[in-house]
């Protein structure tokens, strides 16, 4: 007896297998229900051969290479820059929550009484309670200098693919640096940026892999350039926000 045809429900090709061979979706698909839609995010994420992790390891094992793969069109195998960001920045907003991190911790400051000067630490108030709200501010920095200091390289938005990737980890590092302020020493608050200046020196000459030494020197200068302008920017940016709320 033949068998009937099976076609995918979501692009109509014949399939005979658990996944499409055209676009990749399970063959199984019925109704939408709770367990296939958690189910789809515990697959994504937790799978031990999951994009996530392949992606995350590679990020501190060797992210040269995962970086060179992902501009050169190896995308299914390695989690999205961005989608990637996002789910670190979460993991460390949730994080923030549940140990009730304190920014201002060591971080007095002393106001004049008037209200330029209130203003103002309004503002860095502001900021320092969303800092990770700006954080795009530093991926775009970081591509922007990326090309500047290595303009025959790659495109504009290829540096900053890349710069997703460095933010994400930049965010993992400070979500493990709470943990340290919040329970260890509160006088170490600029552990994670330190750590991260070493590892973006090492990411940048993994990825380029030539004249080692002047990447090196370049990576430093281009980090800490963009830390000082992401910081700026998120200054001003919320120094507008506290005058529109304060007019």
């Amino acid at each position: 007896m033949k068998s009937e045809t099976t076609y995918c429900k979501n692009c109509e090709a014949i399939v005979s297998e658990q996944y499409c061979p055209n676009c990749g979706q399970r063959t199984n698909v019925d109704k939408v229900t709770f367990k296939e839609t958690f189910q789809d995010l515990v697959d994504n994420i937790f799978s031990v051969n999951a994009p996530f992790f392949i992606t995350l390891k590679l990020l501190f094992v060797n992210p040269g290479r995962l970086f060179r793969e992902y501009l050169r069109g190896r995308r299914k195998t390695y989690y999205k820059p961005v989608s990637f960001f996002i789910l670190i920045t979460l993991v460390y907003l949730l994080v923030r929550a549940l140990i009730d991190y304190d920014p201002f911790q060591n971080s007095t400051i002393t106001v004049e009484d008037n209200s330029q000067s209130q203003l103002l630490t309004q503002a860095r108030n502001f900021m320092m309670q969303n800092i990770d709200k700006f954080l795009f501010l530093f991926v775009i920095n970081l591509g922007i200098l990326l090309k500047l200091f290595f303009y025959k390289k790659y495109r504009l938005a290829e540096f900053l693919a890349i710069g997703f990737y460095v933010a994400a980890v930049y965010t993992l590092m400070t979500t493990l640096n709470m943990f340290y302020v919040q329970y260890i020493n509160p006088g170490f608050q600029f552990l994670a940026m330190l750590l991260m200046s070493l590892y973006f020196c090492y990411t940048m000459v993994s990825f380029f892999q030539t004249r080692k030494i002047l990447t090196a020197i370049k990576s430093i200068v281009i980090f800490f350039m963009g830390i000082f302008s992401y910081g700026m920017l998120a200054f001003a940016l919320s120094y507008v926000l506290i005058l529109l709320k304060n007019p």
